[in-house]
């Protein structure tokens, strides 16, 4: 146990040594102290019994639990990122309110995942954290965290308790105006309203693809892909699809992962996507991506499109480069199960 106690030290005189505790009287300026104050990582067992307290029933117990670990969140962190894994809902919910001072780039997948798969308590926890990650120092962290937040205060499928919670986080303002751009297409489109030509959209989103708020070019992309929906005609129909693919190499020039999802999903959809759709993935693309592409790259070896086959291949590959994934890596499992023989092809064997 860590001694909180000063250690007698010897003083030397040339004709006699004293302890402490006889200078002091004697002599005080020749007193000192010496603390120890070793910092360790709390032990295993006391970790444990706090995460177990977390998902009790007493609600006294389990604050307490939240309040003694947020003290030791930076020590504990792997052994709280541990336990998380097989922690219960409500435990989970109490280990993210713990971290959360920890503001470390390493919290950020459990809590993107706590945003997509946990209760109203562990989204709300999960916000906190990212909240915290943004103003962490870490910069690809907290571009992350505020991509992560943006999105959830954009999504009409959340609650609007949870949307305000994310919006907050972000720094939004809580009713968003109106685009004041003034490029008469590149308004009109954030509205809704479509020019007779997707070129004419496609020279407003390059004039504005860098300087247009990120919020503004996520949401251009949603709205693009309901027009190509609706679009009867097929040429039209993939010029549309053009434009969308422009938007997200805007997106991706600028390093933001805000609508990666739609990059994810394209690329199951039966109809071949642009080459600035991988571009954008190669360039922004994560281990969420890794799945997707090691499907897509299947299905490839039955069309014979060497190109396309190509594209898939090189994004895959720069993601695992820039990630450091390897084969231990829970994504390459998880395509290594389903797609063995395209997953093992595009690992190099």
């Amino acid at each position: 146990m860590a001694s909180w106690f000063a250690a007698p030290e010897a003083v030397t005189t040339p004709n006699h040594t004293r302890t402490n505790d006889e200078s002091r009287t004697s002599n005080p300026e020749r007193f000192r102290l010496r603390w120890f104050m070793p910092i360790k990582p709390p032990p295993g067992a006391e970790i444990r019994s706090l995460v177990a307290a977390l998902g009790g029933d007493d609600a006294v117990a389990r604050e307490s639990a939240v309040a003694r670990l947020t003290l030791v969140a930076e020590r504990a962190l792997d052994a709280l990122l541990r336990a998380y894994e097989s922690a219960s809902p409500r435990a989970r919910s109490g280990i993210l309110r713990a971290l959360e001072p920890a503001a470390s780039p390493r919290i950020l997948p459990i809590a993107r995942e706590a945003l997509d798969a946990g209760d109203a308590d562990a989204q709300a926890a999960a916000i906190a954290v990212l909240k915290s990650i943004t103003a962490s120092g870490h910069a690809a962290a907290a571009r992350d965290a505020l991509d992560a937040l943006v999105a959830i205060a954009l999504d009409d499928n959340r609650s609007a308790l949870v949307r305000d919670a994310a919006r907050e986080a972000a720094g939004l303002p809580q009713s968003s105006a109106g685009p004041t751009g003034k490029d008469d297409v590149w308004t009109a489109a954030l509205e809704g309203r479509w020019p007779a030509s997707p070129d004419a959209l496609k020279r407003a989103v390059t004039a504005h693809q860098s300087t247009a708020r990120l919020t503004d070019l996520q949401r251009l992309v949603d709205l693009v892909r309901g027009r190509e929906r609706t679009e009867g005609d097929p040429g039209r129909r993939e010029q549309w699809r053009v434009v969308r693919g422009v938007v997200h190499q805007a997106l991706a020039a600028r390093n933001s992962r805000l609508a990666l999802y739609d990059l994810r999903e394209s690329l199951l959809e039966p109809e071949r996507l642009p080459v600035a759709f991988l571009a954008a993935i190669e360039e922004i693309g994560d281990a969420s991506c890794i799945e997707t592409l090691a499907a897509a790259y299947d299905a490839s070896s039955r069309s014979g499109e060497t190109w396309w086959r190509g594209h898939l291949a090189s994004a895959f590959r720069a993601i695992v480069h820039r990630d450091g994934l390897t084969r231990r890596h829970a994504a390459i499992k998880r395509a290594m199960a389903r797609w063995p023989d395209a997953t093992a092809d595009l690992l190099g064997r």
